[in-house]
């Protein structure tokens, strides 16, 4: 697959290298080419600056979000959930509308340190991926791995042999299809359809029980499992 990463953090930085393991295509989509490329700082996460971690993937196209965009088939928003929306609107509808496009994000405040505070709430339309879905109806959205980290996404090996859950919402049904083949090619079994994308908020709001377990365990990979 043709695939559009649109992210260069902790997030992006994971599924770029997974992608490429796997054989697909990647171009990774920036705001500021030259100013990502310089970038030596950790992120809020510890991920390392994008310059240093680019030094084992320097064959890996980086242009603007734009430029991504138009070159591939699927893209997937490892942006900040606030970022995204005006990304596409920055961006002419005929080069993403029809294109499958993973949301992997959560609605995250930084403004007070952390613990982040959570956005969205159990409210019609709340969801990253439902506001997206919204804006941009012929976007093809999926939401899916946004319950863990960025580790565990494309390893899910590393919790209990890979046995817990990954979840996914959207309305269109093949293009859920081809995010599970994805998925399965990370190495994840146990995935469970949720509905269409109004249950994207219910992934979402699972957040801070996840990061309030993260610490109690002492930020040790895990993941949730629904045992049935």
């Amino acid at each position: 697959m043709k695939i559009a990463v649109l992210g260069t953090g902790m997030v992006g930085q994971s599924l770029t290298a997974a992608l490429l393991a796997r054989g697909h295509f990647v171009v990774i989509g920036t705001r500021d080419v030259a100013t990502t490329l310089a970038a030596v700082e950790p992120d809020t996460f510890g991920a390392p600056g994008f310059a240093l971690w680019y030094r084992r993937y320097s064959h890996v196209p980086v242009v603007r979000f734009a430029d991504a965009i138009a070159q591939c088939d699927v893209l997937i928003n490892a942006t900040r959930a606030t970022s995204i929306l005006d990304i596409l609107a920055r961006v002419p509808r005929a080069t993403f509308e029809d294109k499958v496009l993973i949301d992997v994000s959560n609605d995250l405040d930084f403004s007070r340190g952390l613990p982040p505070i959570l956005r969205i709430t159990d409210v019609a339309g709340s969801s990253v991926g439902e506001r997206i879905q919204t804006a941009f109806p012929l976007a093809r959205v999926v939401k899916t791995l946004n319950t863990m980290n960025a580790f565990v996404m494309v390893r899910p090996e590393l919790v209990s042999g890979g046995d817990s859950t990954v979840f996914v919402s959207g309305n269109d049904v093949e293009a859920k299809k081809l995010v599970q083949v994805l998925l399965r090619e990370f190495g994840w079994d146990d995935i469970i359809d949720l509905g269409d994308i109004a249950t994207a908020r219910t992934a979402e709001l699972l957040f801070p029980l996840w990061f309030k377990t993260w610490g109690a365990i002492g930020q040790k990979p895990f993941n949730f499992k629904v045992a049935r």
